[in-house]
């Protein structure tokens, strides 16, 4: 992985980082789908339902499988699975709302199909459902919540999607918008890009873009990526 960066005034809003890589790894939730309602959404229902304080369990859910965070919170006596498969498939019907990230359908139609892949804390039904949804094209390898047995912020599903591209962790990069997956990211040893104003600990020092319309991508060869992203120190207007 090599990375540089142009050189602009002090004054300039944004600056051009530039890297090399054999593959691109992507979050799907916050990161090429907007499906922030949905998930509102469904953990407000959940805390509803059982009286829970929905803004506590949203603090913590994103980025993280859905059975983790309901064995988080779920009260003493709630059966853990049957609630978890409740809202996944509460989750799978609604897609009322879910929209692609600015700049994503765009990034991914560049791509060359062996050079990326989705890792996600959502069931691999579900990701089809919502990239579906959104409009977006599926990846050859998505890793979701049932490919694992350790989710996010462990790197186990990063590290099968670089084993699955037929790459070294370091030579990919990950885009996430959540600290589960930064920390995973970081842990795998690949080169993490935050994607959105997310700005917890793990983000520091890390390269940051408003959304994927600051990024760009060729292909010059096989195995080969070069990958422009602009770092703003003023947000794009929203689309």
């Amino acid at each position: 992985m090599s990375i540089t960066t142009d050189t602009l005034p002090t004054t300039a809003p944004a600056h051009r980082v530039k890297l090399t890589a054999e593959a691109l790894l992507f979050d799907m939730d916050g990161t090429l789908v907007d499906s922030t309602v949905v998930v509102e959404r469904t953990w407000r229902n959940f805390a509803h339902r059982h009286g829970l304080d929905a803004d506590e369990i949203l603090a913590t859910a994103h980025g993280r499988r859905t059975g983790e965070t309901v064995a988080r919170y779920a009260p003493a006596g709630v059966d853990a699975a049957a609630e978890t498969a409740r809202l996944e498939a509460a989750e799978i019907d609604d897609v009322d709302g879910i929209v692609p990230v600015p700049g994503a359908a765009e990034l991914l139609a560049g791509l060359p199909a062996e050079s990326w892949a989705i890792v996600t804390s959502a069931g691999r039904e579900l990701a089809v459902r919502r990239m579906t949804a959104a409009g977006l094209p599926l990846p050859a390898c998505l890793v979701g919540a049932e490919d694992v047995t350790e989710g996010k912020p462990h790197p186990m599903g990063y590290l099968a999607a670089a084993r699955t591209l037929g790459t070294a962790p370091v030579s990919a990069i990950v885009f996430e918008d959540a600290a589960a997956g930064l920390e995973a990211a970081v842990a795998a040893g690949t080169t993490p890009v935050v994607v959105g104003p997310y700005s917890g600990a793990v983000t520091k020092g890390l390269i940051r873009v408003t959304d994927l319309r600051d990024v760009s991508v060729t292909a010059p060869g096989p195995g080969l990526l070069r990958v422009g992203l602009t770092v703003r120190t003023t947000p794009l207007p929203a689309p």
